[in-house]
C-alpha cells in the first residue's frame, strides 16, 4: 500500500512497505512525475537522467554522512526507494530541544556539510526541512537539488540557505545556533574552510545589497 506524504514540482513522495523489507518495513519512495509541457521523448530522458544523477550523488554522500540507506534507484521507473527513517524534522522539532541540544544538533550539521563539500557534493537545499533528527544523529534527506562541484562559491550558497532557514525557522536562537555550524564546519578543513566562509561572507554582502535595491 502507497501513501503519498509530499508532492513537489518535480517528484511525490511516497510511503511504502518494502518488498525487500522483513515485517512489513517502510520505505520512502521518490517518484519523479510527468510534465506534460515537454515533448514526451524529452521528459522521459530529463527524468532518467536526473534519477541517474541524484541516485549517484546519494551513493556518493551515503560513504561519508548520515542520509537514509538507497535500496533500488530504477531509471526507468524514475524511482529511488530509500529506507524510511523514524525522526524528528529539525524544521518543525529544533525550537522544543534545550538550547544545549540545538548546539550540538547545529555543530553535528557544520560537521556534516564540511565532509561533504570537502567531496565536492553541494546539497543544493540546505535547510532544516530536509534534515531529521533519529536516535541523536542527523540524517540529510533531500538531495534532488544537489550536484557535483568544486566551486567555493557553491559551498558559500549552501552555508548562506541554512542561515537564511535558521533564520526563518529558528529566530529565537539562530545567530547562537549559526555558530555552532559553523564551528562544526571548520572542524573537518580548516584551511579550505577559511576560503568558503571568506566566499560566504561576500555572498551575504551581495544578498544584503539586493534586498537594499
Amino acid at each position: 500500500m502507497e501513501k503519498i506524504i509530499q508532492q513537489g514540482a518535480e517528484a511525490i513522495i511516497i510511503l511504502s512497505k518494502s518488498p525487500n523489507g522483513q515485517g512489513g518495513q517502510e520505505v520512502i519512495i521518490k517518484r519523479r512525475i510527468k510534465k506534460s509541457y515537454r515533448i514526451t521523448e524529452l521528459d522521459e530522458k530529463i527524468r532518467k537522467l536526473r534519477t541517474r544523477s541524484e541516485g549517484k550523488l546519494l551513493e556518493k554522500a551515503s560513504k561519508i554522512v548520515s542520509i537514509p540507506k538507497i535500496e533500488k534507484i530504477d531509471e526507468n521507473t524514475k524511482e529511488i526507494s530509500m529506507e524510511f527513517i523514524k525522526g524528528k524534522k529539525l524544521s518543525d522539532n529544533l525550537n522544543e530541544f534545550s538550547l544545549e541540544k540545538q548546539k550540538k544538533i547545529l555543530k553535528e550539521i557544520g560537521n556534516s556539510v564540511a565532509k561533504l563539500h570537502d567531496s565536492d557534493i553541494i546539497h543544493g537545499d540546505l535547510t532544516t526541512s530536509n534534515m531529521i533528527l533519529s536516535k541523536e544523529k542527523v540524517f540529510l534527506i533531500d538531495f534532488g537539488l544537489g550536484y557535483i562541484s568544486k566551486k567555493i562559491e557553491d559551498r558559500a550558497v549552501d552555508i548562506h540557505l541554512l542561515k537564511q532557514a535558521l533564520e526563518a525557522r529558528h529566530f529565537k536562537e539562530w545567530k547562537t545556533l549559526f555558530k555552532e555550524f559553523l564551528k562544526g564546519y571548520q572542524i573537518v578543513n580548516k584551511k579550505e574552510s577559511k576560503k568558503v566562509l571568506e566566499r560566504f561572507k561576500a555572498v551575504e554582502q551581495r544578498g544584503r545589497y539586493k534586498d537594499k535595491y
